[in-house]
């Protein structure tokens, strides 16, 4: 199959490879400005705490010994405000995204929090990172790896942009494994979330994706070992709130 050819998915479609991002930055344009509200609507606040989890694991120095995150797929800021905040002086974060719309509410939420001295916002694909080799000491992503179109070359490049000695983690929707809840969780997922954005942002397509999205994200094992062939070592994850999301992990030594 040549490159033109290759197809990939998009929620439960079948699209050209070449078209998902075009179709992922749609979604986002769409729900920038009402993002973190449905956050807080479709988990019940729990974004929250799954966030706290993951910047207490990255544990960002607290003195004034320089520290630089790139978190990718960070738009509005969360992870890296969080991490600001958790750590000392010589903490500087670098959000990457794809989409303007995302980066500009987050530019926004920066200068409220007076933060916008310590976290910059760059345009950028996680594919293709316009930053030098071994740049940074972590690297986040938060729910936004599986938008990526080909999550192979992501990882390839968190490889190559971290130190030695670099963390790598990845938060993201994961397999709820807690019998009951699963039938649950999909009587909300694909019946309430979807009219919950097109009550809140008039826009219940795009929730329908994100929630088809998150079914075809490989199970935790076999991602796992797509971090493993990226050149990560230690590579783990843990479970939260059974098994809606995992926190994977993985070092560049």
């Amino acid at each position: 199959m040549s490159p033109a050819d290759e197809t990939t998915h998009f929620g439960f479609r079948d699209v050209p490879l070449a078209d998902k991002q075009t179709l992922v930055n749609d979604v986002f344009h769409s729900v920038a400005s009402r993002y973190d509200l449905m956050n807080d609507l479709m988990s019940g606040g729990l974004h929250r705490v799954w966030k706290d989890i993951m910047v207490g694991t990255l544990n960002p120095p607290k003195n004034e010994r320089p520290y630089a995150l790139l978190d990718v797929a960070g738009g509005t800021g969360d992870i890296s405000f969080r991490a600001a905040k958790a750590s000392g002086d010589g903490f500087r974060a670098t959000v990457c995204d794809i989409n303007v719309d995302m980066l500009t509410v987050g530019r926004d939420r920066a200068a409220k929090r007076h933060l916008d001295d310590r976290v910059s916002f760059v345009e950028g694909n996680a594919e293709e990172l316009a930053f030098p080799d071994r740049a940074f000491d972590g690297y986040t992503i938060a729910f936004g790896i599986r938008n990526v179109p080909r999550i192979d070359r992501a990882l390839k490049e968190a490889y190559r942009v971290l130190k030695p000695g670099g963390r790598f983690l990845c938060l993201e929707f994961s397999s709820v494994n807690v019998p009951g809840l699963d039938r649950l969780y999909d009587l909300f997922s694909f019946r309430v979330i979807p009219e919950l954005g097109r009550v809140v942002t008039g826009d219940a397509e795009s929730y329908r994706y994100l929630v088809e999205s998150i079914r075809k994200f490989p199970k935790p094992a076999a991602f796992a070992d797509m971090i493993s062939e990226a050149g990560f070592s230690r590579v783990n994850w843990q479970t939260l709130s059974g098994g809606i999301v995992a926190l994977h992990s993985g070092w560049r030594l």
